[in-house]
């Protein structure tokens, strides 16, 4: 599957993104889909994940600000970002596999990732 992030861009802090990526298919069941992100000098993060029991995972940092959707019709994962601090500047990325498991150790290996989309949050 190919994978397409959108949705980027620069904002204040207190202020809110969402996120896109578009699927070029879906897998129809035993799926995991997920959000990284990496900032310079750091390793990448996982930042939310969803599978097709409608499990999610956020890391400790974003919960509570950020949301983690899927739009069957659109093909299309979501990351929901609110409240947005300067920390969260990053590149994000999308990630996919057919995995029911979003454990990383099944997800990581032979997954299909985006192009990446940048989030920066200054004031």
């Amino acid at each position: 599957v190919q994978l397409a992030e959108s949705g980027g861009g620069s904002v204040q802090p207190g202020d809110s993104l969402r996120l896109s990526c578009a699927a070029s298919s879906f897998i129809s069941h035993n799926w995991c889909m997920a959000w990284f992100r990496q900032a310079p000098g750091q390793e990448r993060e996982a930042v939310a994940r969803l599978n097709d029991y409608g499990h999610t995972f956020y890391a400790d940092s974003v919960k509570g600000r950020f949301t983690i959707s899927r739009d069957a019709a659109d093909k299309t994962l979501y990351l929901q970002m609110n409240s947005l601090k300067p920390e969260d500047t990053a590149t994000y990325y999308c990630a996919a596999k057919a995995v029911s498991s979003c454990a990383l150790g099944n997800l990581l290996p032979g997954a299909s990732w985006g192009q990446g989309t940048q989030v920066t949050v200054s004031s």
